[in-house]
């Protein structure tokens, strides 16, 4: 028997979930309402505009879904396959919603390769940033740090280590007049620059470049700063000044000396066999003492040149004491001293630069017995030492000789300073020992101290860090 039409729209209503249109089919099938002339004709049309509505709601709902999905990869810092945002697979699409599900495709394609693009210029930014010799920082709107390369980040190691900032950045960004150059910079949109000049933990002269981002970079960042250490090339300029000066003044008396002893020679003493060997001795010891002193001013341009890097190694002071004492040997005998050691094997520095800590220990030893008591005794010790919480060892090099005036201590690590000009030379001091140590021990981030009371002697410490051995 053929399918009653009432059933045939009641099924096509029920396939649609059109919930009114089903009861009003199931009043006219059980005779309840008299269908009225075309009423079935408006039912069957409003039954397929129900179900072609649904069929439209579903490809809306599933290109609704492709776009969320080109949008979430889009918004992806990498491409994780999500590129091609293809609609959901379903019944086949209506011919405009299949265009337009074509176009989604071709859209999240090239926002993908787009995405591939910008991350390989990141990348090529961020390598070219990170591989600058100089160090570089990247600050926020409020001047907080936001990033910085791998010279900034050791240029401001925090602890020791090389993978984060410390504390000596937050100095540099309060400094006036970088602060100054950044205001200029943000209200002209124009590079400033400033020279600066850090004290802590050792001086060093910069100069900072200081550049606005407009726009803002990805991360945010309003301004670069990028900063060039002008130490060395300051420290030469003052060396090439004071080397002229230090030396023209310090070596000024004996180079006299032997000028006037030679003319002698070659004058009056030229047939006197004793005067020309008293004045030949004069002579070598004046050259020496020349020779001494251009060796000191050299060395002590050295270290300055330095002094703003830090060390790297290990150095292992009770052995560096021992041999720098055996070396002194035949000074002591001259002089009839004694020497104490106290030398503790455990007493490592570092980091540390041996060689320039052995100079550390020569001078400290050679001051001790020029100046101490003669036949008198020299206390050398080595031990391990904590000094504010931190790790470390101590070198205490202390004399029973005169002792220094309390009001000389200050400056005694002045360069050519001399508590008694005429003494100090008679001893053989260039007044450069106490000025290399102080040099050096700054280099190591270490500390030295001087306690001296006029006639007990004089008693001078280093205290230097000593990090534990790499595990």
């Amino acid at each position: 028997m053929p399918e009653h039409p009432f059933r045939r729209v009641l099924r096509a209503a029920a396939l649609i979930g059109a919930a009114p249109v089903l009861a009003l089919l199931a009043l006219l099938w059980g005779g309840h309402v008299a269908p009225a002339p075309g009423m079935l004709a408006l039912l069957v049309c409003a039954a397929a505009a129900l179900l072609l509505a649904r069929v439209w709601i579903g490809d809306l709902a599933r290109l609704s879904e492709a776009l969320r999905r080109a949008a979430a990869a889009g918004e992806e810092e990498e491409d994780d396959g999500r590129g091609d945002a293809a609609p959901p697979v379903g019944a086949p699409l209506l011919p405009a919603a299949r265009e337009v599900a074509a176009g989604v495709s071709r859209l999240a394609r090239d926002l993908a390769e787009r995405r591939k693009m910008v991350g390989r210029l990141r990348r090529a930014d961020e390598a070219i940033v990170e591989g600058l010799p100089d160090p570089l920082l990247v600050l926020s709107l409020n001047r907080a740090p936001l990033r910085a390369n791998a010279a900034a980040r050791t240029l401001f190691a925090a602890g020791g280590g090389t993978d984060r900032l410390g504390g000596d950045v937050a100095a540099l960004l309060r400094h006036p007049a970088l602060a100054d150059a950044v205001d200029r910079a943000l209200a002209e949109r124009k590079p400033q620059s400033a020279d600066l000049v850090l004290p802590v933990p050792v001086p060093r002269e910069l100069l900072a470049q200081v550049m606005p981002m407009e726009p803002a970079l990805a991360d945010g960042g309003r301004v670069v700063v990028l900063l060039s250490d002008r130490t060395r090339e300051r420290a030469v300029e003052r060396m090439r000044a004071d080397f002229v000066a230090n030396a023209s003044h310090e070596l000024r008396t004996p180079l006299a000396s032997l000028i006037g002893f030679i003319e002698t020679l070659r004058g009056p003493a030229e047939d006197d066999p004793a005067a020309r060997a008293r004045f030949l001795a004069i002579m070598a010891e004046q050259s020496e003492r020349m020779r001494r002193l251009i060796d000191d001013l050299l060395g002590l341009s050295r270290i300055e040149l330095t002094e703003h890097q830090p060390p790297v190694g290990r150095a292992p002071l009770a052995e560096i004491a021992r041999a720098e004492a055996a070396a002194l040997e035949p000074l002591l005998r001259a002089r009839r001293m004694t020497l104490a050691e106290a030398l503790d094997e455990a007493a490592v520095a570092a980091p540390a630069d041996a060689d320039q800590l052995a100079q550390v220990v020569r001078n400290l030893l050679e001051n001790a017995v020029r100046h101490g008591r003669e036949a008198g005794e020299v206390r050398l010790s080595v031990a391990p030492a904590e000094a504010g919480g931190r790790a470390g060892v101590a070198l205490t090099v202390a004399d029973n000789g005169p002792g220094i005036p309390r009001e000389h201590i200050p400056r005694l690590t002045e360069r050519f300073y001399r508590v008694d000009r005429g003494r100090s030379r008679a001893a053989g001091g260039t007044g450069l020992g106490l000025a290399i140590v102080k040099h050096i021990v700054n280099r190591h981030r270490g500390q030295l101290s001087i306690e001296s009371e006029e006639g007990a002697g004089a008693r001078f410490r280093v205290w230097l860090p000593a990090s534990p051995p790499p595990g």
